[in-house]
């Protein structure tokens, strides 16, 4: 076995492997970047290197820097991790030339699979079910166009080369092809350096399941059985989990020994993932080997008790496997689901920034955190914006789920947005709790597990009428608020020169008529607004705009995080995830066990806001990015909705359109520019 390795990655996955190689007696070495002096992985690691600026390009994609360092540490081997080199056949080669050992497969194997279209060839050749399709050099766009007439709509263009769903697109008529290939063609060069694509049949309402696959040197081949990861938006997986309902155990049996024929066609040797296509029908077909270890490889340990990063170090040491295949168990239901940065109301808009608050349920025989980060870290723009993985287990699926929904209840994250709520309402979803979601349902239906619009249209106090579950959380705030409030007003008169004046009491009394306290908040920029009388956990709140929607609480009690109360005589009890007893909280995040209500206190003055006068006039960038391709000039007449800019941000490419009809007056970014969020980018004449 090693002694001290260097693991040549970031985030969760570089202190995942530091938690193992500690556990094994193996010192490590983090390499980071600029960006990442602070970072959890440098933090944990027993030394660390800083190999330049922030941009991967900088640093983490590096090979050189990587391996000099490992030179001077005297590091015996460097793990990749997923993501950055991690499937890069070259570094794995500079690796083995420096005399290092890679914990993954041979650089020869990764060749072999690191084009789609010599990969589809090769597990044809090899027996493994394909989709029917063209995987031919020719990349013409009239040889593609003729290729892709002749396999028949729909169907998907795929980057040959990389993954992580960059580079795909789904064409259902023969006109929409050239656009849809252009498009495909840039993102891929831009992600992986290379546009060379792959034409398939795209099978409807397809299940993604994937195989867990391990191979040593020394001729043992077997499989850790499945991961279903048919939950996904837009090609990326946002649930995973162990055994998949869908599978029959003859499917199941079919699959494990497709999967080990596929990495035997590969001499494959580590850890590797062989995904599928599965149809309806229970057809099966090849879509690709990932030679790493994957995001979710938590939910295979936690039903098979392996440790798979263990394994990795073990084989790449020149061990053999500790097992056979049938000493591989199955045990229970794993679930994980991946908290992001990110904003699900805006598109699902990476998001970065400090994270001002991290409240994760502690770790327990049903729950795993697997996180890079803690409370007071930045997310940053260069990197992606996960922030957690949350895994939970249980004996079968109903109760897998039933702790994971207890687990998303008690995560809170403040600073950037997140997709907390999200995956509250994906968990509670009769697709996922009924095992039938396919893997374009979320985009088919995406309006089902994200707030609209319409949703907070309403003025004022209407939600408490509109909604009664929301209205209750409402309620609830409102009286955390109350209580703190006469809480922080107690606590200053004791500490005043006259703890024992009648104005230490915040009851709203008033001298002649009937006293109240008005509240404000905000709620995704709607402003609520209501009148209260009351005091000592006994209330009467109403809209200030339509008093006639009243509402009593009564018995109202808040200890510690938990808020019980009476609502118009129902008892309920509430968890306050986010909030201060001083009343002067930033941002009060209520739950009931079921779903979450998120505001922000403001002040009850209302100044008038001046109109933004030239609002519809600019494209701003959402969030700091590179541009990618600028689509307009200095006085070309643009449409509503009309692309003008594309920028590349966290790994997506932001489609930046005209926010009316009009003409361009100024553009101020070109291509290959860096800008910050909200610079303006194009103007219109007014």
């Amino acid at each position: 076995m090693f002694s001290k390795i260097l693991i040549a990655n970031r985030g969760e996955i570089a202190c995942r492997v530091i938690h193992t190689a500690r556990r094994l007696g193996i010192r490590t070495v983090a390499v980071y970047s600029d960006a990442d002096a602070d970072a959890q992985h440098v933090r944990q690691a027993d030394e660390a290197y800083c190999i330049g600026g922030p941009r991967p390009q900088d640093s983490y994609l590096r090979a050189d820097a990587i391996i000099e360092v490992a030179r001077q540490s005297g590091a015996q081997a460097i793990h990749p991790g997923y993501g950055f080199l991690s499937e890069n056949a070259d570094f794995a080669d500079a690796v083995e030339a420096a005399g290092i050992a890679f914990i993954g497969p041979k650089a020869a194997s990764m060749r072999k699979m690191g084009s789609k279209a010599g990969a589809k060839d090769l597990m044809r050749a090899a027996g493994v079910p394909v989709v029917p399709g063209y995987t031919g050099e020719d990349q013409a766009p009239d040889t593609l166009q003729r290729e892709a007439d002749a396999i028949g709509y729909p169907l998907m263009i795929k980057a040959a080369h990389g993954g992580g769903g960059k580079g795909m697109r789904i064409v259902r008529a023969s006109a929409e092809f050239a656009a849809n290939l252009e498009s495909c063609q840039r993102e891929a060069r831009n992600a992986f350096g290379r546009d060379r694509v792959l034409l398939e049949r795209y099978v409807e309402k397809p299940r993604h399941i994937e195989i867990q696959v391990f191979a040593d040197a020394h001729g043992h081949t077997l499989h850790l059985n499945e991961r279903e990861c048919s939950a996904q938006r837009r090609y990326q997986k946002v649930l995973e989990e162990s055994p998949s309902s869908f599978l029959t155990q003859e499917l199941r049996s079919a699959m494990g020994k497709a999967a080990v024929m596929a990495a035997q066609a590969i001499d494959y040797v580590n850890a590797g993932t062989v995904e599928f296509i599965v149809g309806q029908d229970g057809g099966f077909y090849f879509m690709e080997i990932n030679t790493r270890l994957q995001v979710e490889h938590p939910v295979t340990e936690w039903v098979t008790g392996l440790d798979l990063v263990e394994w990795q170090l073990r084989v790449a040491a020149g061990e053999a496997l500790p097992l056979h295949q049938d000493e591989i168990r199955q045990d229970g239901h794993a679930i994980e689901v991946r908290l992001y940065a990110e904003d699900p109301e805006a598109g699902f808009l990476p998001g970065s920034g400090t994270l001002e608050r991290l409240r994760l349920p502690p770790a327990d025989a049903h729950v795993r955190i697997d996180s890079g980060v803690v409370e007071g870290d930045t997310v940053t723009i260069f990197y992606d914006p996960m922030i957690a993985k949350l895994i939970v287990w249980d004996r079968d699926r109903p109760r897998a789920l039933a702790r994971l929904r207890d687990a998303l209840a008690r995560c809170d994250i403040a600073g950037p947005k997140s997709n907390i709520e999200f995956l509250e309402r994906l968990a509670r979803h009769p697709a996922v709790v009924e095992g039938t979601i396919d893997t374009g349902y979320l985009d088919r239906h995406l309006d089902e597990f994200v707030p609209q619009p319409q949703d907070d249209a309403a003025p004022d106090s209407d939600l408490l009428r509109a909604d009664p579950l929301r209205a209750d959380l409402l309620l609830a705030t409102t009286a955390s608020q109350l209580l703190a409030q006469e809480r922080q007003t107690r606590d200053d008169a004791s500490a005043s020169n006259d703890p024992t004046s009648p104005w230490a009491i915040a009851d709203g009394w008033r001298l002649g008529h009937g006293g109240y306290r008005s509240l404000a908040f905000l709620h995704r920029g709607r402003r609520i607004e209501l009148r209260t009388h009351g005091s000592n956990g006994e209330y009467r709140v109403e809209g200030i705009e339509s008093p006639q929607d009243a509402h009593q609480l009564s018995g109202a009690r808040l200890e510690g995080d938990v808020l019980s109360l009476r609502i118009d005589g129902r008892a309920r009890r509430f968890t306050v995830l986010d909030a201060t007893l001083q009343g002067r909280s930033k941002r009060l995040v209520m739950h009931d066990g079921a779903q979450r209500l998120g505001l922000e206190p403001v002040p009850m003055y209302r100044h008038e806001q001046a109109s933004a006068s030239g609002g519809a006039d600019r494209v701003t960038a959402p969030m700091p990015g590179r541009v990618v391709v600028v689509r307009t000039s200095v006085g070309d007449k643009v449409e509503a909705g009309q692309e003008v800019m594309v920028i590349e941000a966290m790994k997506m490419e932001l489609s930046l359109k005209a926010p009316r009809a009009g003409t361009v007056a100024d553009v101020r970014a070109a291509g290959g520019d860096f800008v910050e969020a909200d610079a303006v980018l194009v103007a219109l004449e007014p």
